[in-house]
């Protein structure tokens, strides 16, 4: 017996996508290309990989996606795993896995569904551009939560896009969520702190300062100040959106290792913690500190630095409960 053919019109891929920050052209991307230049070269570099963007769905049978190969073109060297049309369902279990190549112009994917609800994960490593579904309707849109971060919440070392941190939470809050996160960067940087405050979102989580302690190396009055600042920024476009940040999480070598201004991971960590407990008690009363030390033990980290899928689990776990505290009934319906 052949396999079931697919009918119906194209659809445009726009209702379907989920994750969205940013269009830059066809393209979603994570950081506002018309502010590109005020923004670290490392940090844009990552803004234009599509982490976390996925197609939300719900289809009776099999269905396609029409989608332009991105001219970006090279494998992502540590996304490897991500090469692959992924489809799930709901809860996260895969259904179907469809290996894909970066090959030039417009093709079409064919996804043997077999029924009801679920979400697509495009290839990010290799950065196709969904154009159009067929065979499939849109799912309901979730409220937005937008998740700023840097390489533990791109997802590294997670062993596929829906076992990262923020999907994992996300389900679990019934949000979705759009991945800000920037492997090696993520320091900080304000103007990254202005364009989360002019995109809309039902609730924020920030996740950054391990990167300040090499590569762009801080000291901890200097990220004390970092912190306020972009709290107070991110405050001028949603003053009273749940906001919850998360320290940062535990790196082993760097705990109590100076970096080039004479601060470890823990004195940076102290810092940061001081700034979000400083404006809660100076009245914002919408804003949560998860305190990142005692979050992950060594044997979650499978290079020193990133968690693997059981420590991505615990941050997702740890991350949930604390935002759900702060989520109005009208956002967890």
């Amino acid at each position: 017996m052949g396999k079931r053919q697919v009918t119906g019109h194209w659809r445009a891929a726009g209702p379907y996508l989920r994750g969205v920050g940013w269009w830059d052209g066809e393209r979603c991307v994570r950081a506002d290309p018309h502010d590109a230049t005020r923004l670290p070269l490392d940090t844009w570099a990552r803004a234009a990989v599509p982490v976390g963007v996925r197609l939300e769905f719900t289809a009776q049978g099999p269905f396609e996606v029409r989608y332009r190969a991105s001219t970006l073109g090279t494998v992502d060297a540590l996304r490897e795993g991500t090469t692959a049309w992924e489809a799930l369902r709901e809860d996260g279990e895969r259904v179907a896995l469809v290996p894909d190549a970066p090959r030039e112009g417009e093709r079409v994917v064919r996804i043997d569904w077999p029924g009801g609800p679920g979400v697509l994960y495009p290839p990010v490593a290799y950065c196709p551009v969904p154009l159009g579904v067929r065979g499939a309707e849109p799912a309901p849109a979730l409220p937005r939560w937008l998740v700023y971060g840097d390489s533990i919440t791109e997802g590294w070392s997670a062993g596929g896009p829906a076992l990262s941190w923020p999907p994992l939470a996300g389900r679990a809050l019934g949000l979705d969520p759009v991945n800000l996160g920037y492997a090696g960067s993520a320091r900080g940087e304000l103007p990254s702190a202005e364009q989360l405050a002019g995109l809309p979102g039902a609730a924020i989580t920030l996740a950054f300062g391990c990167n300040c302690w090499t590569g762009v190396p801080h000291s901890p009055s200097l990220l004390y100040e970092v912190t306020r600042a972009f709290l107070e920024l991110v405050r001028t476009g949603h003053p009273r959106t749940p906001l919850l940040v998360v320290s940062p999480l535990p790196r082993p070598e760097a705990e109590r290792a100076p970096n080039a201004l004479g601060a470890t991971l823990g004195d940076l960590r102290a810092a940061v913690e001081e700034a979000v407990r400083d404006r809660m008690a100076a009245g914002d009363g919408e804003l949560a500190l998860l305190p990142g030390a005692g979050l992950l033990g060594r044997g979650h980290l499978v290079d020193g630095v990133h968690p693997g899928d059981a420590g991505h689990a615990l941050v997702a776990s740890a991350v949930a409960e604390t935002l759900s505290k702060l989520l109005p009934p009208e956002v967890t319906g």
